[in-house]
């Protein structure tokens, strides 16, 4: 039951915000389900494959997709999560927790500032190299930290290439799932994802999926940036708490 309730909070929030469900995944299954840091990271970046491809399908029907742009993130985001994937064995746990609440800070600080875009979209030379780097880190956080990597692309698209928000959303789910797909099968040969668990969880996000990406073409602006903000303070402060609980327990 558990799985399934997380599924659906994070497939509805994958597809209104633009994001895989990392972020209501990996706390999830660490909250409700007891899993170890590692594993919980590894199964939601499963998780994200069906979510981000249900995800996708409303953004495709507006035509809310740049593939060039697609492309050009998608070279990067899939080294970045070749190296995430291997560096998840390395890095210490409580590093691993402490990136991940800092990560929910740093975008939801972003949301509740909420610049307007500084690009034109065109794509000149140093558009190309920001869009490259970006989907280089989006893919090291996503194999990294189990999350599918829009928290690190919409900010940038919006932010950097002046994109509007219904478009950087599109844009960056079309990355997520080959991202995704590419991190877990690294992940399964480290048996460090538990597919079941994943299967079940991205079963029951679909259809939220597609209701979120859904509402997202109806939702202000500045109402979704709050939001949204609000829920990532949420989840990092509730893992900063857990986390200093274990230290001090």
């Amino acid at each position: 039951m558990p799985t399934i309730l997380i599924g659906v909070l994070a497939g509805f929030v994958a597809g209104a915000f633009g994001v895989g469900g990392g972020i209501l995944i990996v706390p999830g299954l660490l909250w409700f389900t007891k899993y170890e840091q590692r594993l919980a990271h590894g199964t939601s970046l499963a998780a994200v494959v069906p979510i981000s491809a249900a995800s996708l399908v409303p953004y495709l029907v507006n035509g809310a997709v740049d593939w060039a742009v697609v492309a050009l993130l998608l070279g990067g985001s899939v080294l970045g999560a070749l190296a995430g994937t291997s560096l998840l064995h390395r890095v210490p746990v409580r590093a691993l927790s402490a990136s991940f609440a800092a990560l929910l800070v740093a975008t939801a600080v972003r949301l509740f500032v909420s610049p307007h875009g500084g690009g034109d979209g065109a794509l000149d030379a140093r558009l190309v190299a920001v869009i490259a780097a970006t989907g280089l880190v989006a893919g090291l956080v996503s194999g990294l930290l189990g999350v599918g990597g829009g928290i690190v692309m919409v900010p940038a698209l919006v932010l950097a290439a002046g994109f509007l928000p219904l478009d950087a959303k599109g844009t960056a789910l079309a990355v997520i799932l080959p991202t995704a797909l590419i991190g877990t099968w690294r992940n399964r040969r480290r048996d460090n994802a538990n597919l079941r668990a994943a299967g079940t969880i991205g079963a029951s996000g679909a259809g939220a999926a597609v209701l979120g990406g859904t509402l997202s073409a109806l939702m202000p602006v500045a109402v979704a940036n709050a939001s949204f903000a609000v829920l990532l303070a949420a989840v990092a402060v509730r893992m900063v708490l857990q986390f200093r609980s274990a230290t001090h327990a």
